[in-house]
């Protein structure tokens, strides 16, 4: 069996290309930075260091790597010939990995089985996007090329921070890890991946994950950074900012239980198991590299405005969610090109038109006034 797997960073050989591997994949990582496919071209192994209680090292061996930058066709035959193709790339690269996956579905045989495809990103319908993006690129040809796949939503959590200098391949994550993926699109033959659960209704699960894991992630980023702390399991150890992510992820979990049904003393447990793994003080988990991106994390669906909206669409509370969206206002990082982009946006735009072009939010939903608030507090 073999798995081709967009995206060789951190993410992708430290989770999904590890999972893979276990599964019994042949593992060929697909990426555009020549130094990391040359290295892996040329290693025989890499280690998954888990730190933190009941974590272990597990050896990756068995992969191939391709540069898609250079050497496209070689893709494209990969692809032919797999059983599965992963992404971890981030949302935004999608739409540059579907004109590789459609190529290897031209070339794939008629009598092949459907290639499973499953994009394992920080985002809702993230298969479904990239479907979307292979469709456009596919044109009229889509029909007959997507009959030859299955696209399966998947949701993936499991923190990898920014690894110490000269781990080389080897990637430090933790023990914790959830791979949520739909059971339908696959009928009677999934993937085997070890670990991996598979759901009927995906949805609530992705929400989930997004509104209490990147939620209280980010929450701890930017609480933290606005008190100073250097890393995540400082920040949680600071009691003002403790309270102020715990409350943020109270709000969310009433979203999840009012939305969803999840029984509220689950979410409780949720949370707690959340917090826990982000005082890990074994992760080097930096404030800045969780904070990085602030445009984007405020965006309209994302994971603060996203769970704020729909709180408040259903009567509910989000003062805590807008604590943090304050906080990311205040994030800076000078070696962060969004982080930049929002000082500027804030001291060029006015509030109406900030608020419409970061957050996407229409000026009479009810959460577009006390954004705006925040923002008008920074023009004096």
């Amino acid at each position: 069996m073999k798995a081709v797997h967009f995206g060789a960073g951190n993410i992708g050989r430290g989770f999904v290309g590890l999972l893979l591997h276990e599964g019994g994949y042949e593992v060929v990582f697909s990426d555009v930075v020549a130094p990391l496919v040359q290295a892996l071209d040329a290693a025989e192994s890499y280690t998954v260091h888990e730190v933190g209680d009941g974590g272990t090292d597990r050896v990756v061996d068995g992969f191939r790597a391709v540069d898609s930058a250079q050497s496209p066709e070689a893709v494209a035959e990969e692809v032919a010939t797999a059983e599965v193709v992963t992404t971890a790339v981030g949302p935004m690269i999608l739409k540059h990995i579907a004109p590789h996956v459609v190529a290897g579905l031209r070339r794939r045989a008629a009598d092949a089985p459907p290639l499973q495809v499953m994009a394992c990103e920080n985002a809702i319908g993230a298969t479904d996007t990239l479907a979307g993006h292979m469709r456009e690129h596919a044109g009229a040809d889509w029909e007959e090329l997507s009959a030859r796949a299955v696209f399966a939503n998947t949701a993936v959590d499991r923190i990898v921070p920014g690894q110490p200098e000269g781990a080389g391949l080897d990637v430090t994550v933790e023990p914790f890890y959830e791979w949520a993926i739909e059971r339908g699109p696959f009928g009677e033959n999934p993937p085997h991946i070890p670990g991996a659960h598979f759901v009927d209704d995906l949805g609530p699960y992705i929400e989930r994950k997004l509104f209490t894991v990147n939620t209280g992630h980010a929450a701890a980023a930017y609480l933290g950074s606005r008190a100073g702390a250097g890393t995540i399991a400082e920040a949680l150890a600071d009691d003002a900012v403790g309270s102020g992510v715990a409350a943020a992820l109270e709000e969310t979990s009433a979203l999840l239980v009012a939305k969803h049904g999840f029984a509220a003393e689950d979410m409780a447990s949720y949370r707690e198991t959340i917090l826990g793994r982000f005082r890990n003080p074994a992760l080097p988990d930096t404030v800045q590299r969780v904070g990085r991106q602030p445009l984007r994390k405020l965006s309209r669906h994302e994971r603060l405005i996203g769970p704020a909206s729909q709180a408040v669409e259903q009567g509910l509370g989000a003062e805590a969610l807008l604590a943090v969206v304050d906080a990311a206002l205040d994030f800076r990082d000078a070696h962060d090109e969004q982080a930049n982009q929002l000082e500027g946006l804030l001291a060029d735009l006015p509030p109406r038109d900030f608020v419409e072009q970061v957050t996407g939010l229409e000026a009479d939903h009810p959460l577009a006034g006390p954004v705006e608030e925040l923002v008008a507090r920074r023009r004096g």
